[in-house]
């Protein structure tokens, strides 16, 4: 049965992904995206016009933040489910631009579960982020672990945004699923993100800067596997915990219809290991530039996908041999190289 679903951020990396999967699959899809210049909007242009040919597609430009568009929205509309990837992303960039993050993810997160709660939505999937997880040493990070010290205003917005989905859910029984993702990466990916800086800098001749003297370690996960997981959660609201024990509160379940699931490879790779792999897929080696680690970095990520697994059968199969390749085709291709 065909789904009408409002997917915020419908330009950006994942949300091009997941919209052409529930278009493919007979889903009507509006996509909702404010094409901010975080990064190059031609390429989100670019992502949007593999969409427009799709019957089932229509594009709205708004921004989060606007009340009154996202009432709009919600009031002209009658959505079945909430796909909200739209968000300030990134952890450096949150450092020196730290209004954006709480305009974006705090005040534009609390429109759509007002406009959530007031349309009776059926489920509201959103995205947190594997950077909750903090200061945390335990690997692999768990759901069921304590985030309560991040070490960017990304992180803590994100966190927030979990903690606000909670309340919603529990006061007005609106199921949310939030979905901690782990470095994404593939076709279309983001220019702030490393696989992309890597593989420009790499076919120009130039140096890349490689933080923390390579020694982080990433849960690099495909975005066909992310999509999968994305898929997969949609068609599952949750019920609510009937076993959550208020003595020894689970913090990614509830008696309310909410869950939280670490979306990753569960596999870690290091940074050097997946600069490799970008060097063969290229065939050409990178001029290094050896950096000490940026503030609100994470040393290692690393996910504890079972409990996604048991709920779903999420199962990722894309390693970083197979999938950084892909990327490297695609960019040759998207710019001519």
């Amino acid at each position: 049965m065909s789904r009408h679903i409002l997917l915020t951020g419908a330009a950006g990396f994942i949300g091009y992904h997941v919209a052409e999967r529930l278009l493919k699959a007979g889903d009507t899809v509006v996509g909702f995206d404010n094409l901010n210049d975080y990064y190059d909007p031609a390429l989100k242009r670019g992502r949007l016009a593999q969409l427009a040919p799709h019957q089932g597609f229509h594009f709205i430009e708004g921004d989060l933040a606007d009340r009154a568009a996202m009432e709009a929205l919600f009031a002209t509309h009658r959505f079945d489910a909430v796909v909200h990837l739209a968000a300030q992303a990134g952890v450096r960039y949150s450092l020196t631009n730290p209004h954006t993050y709480t305009t974006s993810n705090l005040v534009g997160f609390t429109h759509i579960l007002e406009g959530c709660r007031h349309a009776k939505i059926g489920h509201l999937v959103f995205a947190s982020s594997s950077s909750v997880y903090g200061a945390n040493g335990k690997q692999p990070f768990a759901e069921s672990d304590g985030v309560d010290h991040p070490l960017s205003l990304y992180a803590a917005s994100k966190k927030a945004n979990e903690l606000m989905a909670h309340t919603y859910a529990s006061l007005y029984s609106l199921p949310v699923t939030g979905l901690r993702f782990f470095t994404v990466y593939g076709p279309w990916g983001r220019p702030d993100m490393a696989l992309f800086q890597f593989t420009r800098n790499i076919l120009e001749g130039k140096s890349i800067p490689v933080f923390n003297h390579g020694h982080h370690r990433r849960d690099f996960t495909y975005i066909d596997d992310i999509v999968d997981g994305v898929v997969q959660v949609l068609a599952q609201p949750p019920q609510g915990n009937a076993a959550w024990d208020a003595m020894q509160p689970d913090p990614a379940s509830s008696t309310a219809p909410y869950a939280i699931y670490n979306i990753g490879n569960g596999k870690p790779e290091t940074l050097l290991d997946y600069i490799r792999a970008i060097e063969d897929a290229i065939g050409k080696k990178a001029v290094m530039q050896m950096l000490p680690a940026q503030p609100g970095d994470v040393p290692e990520t690393y996910a504890d996908i079972s409990r996604l697994k048991a709920a779903t059968g999420f199962s990722p199969t894309m390693p970083i041999s197979v999938g950084v390749p892909r990327f490297v085709n695609w960019y040759r291709s998207y710019y001519d190289i």
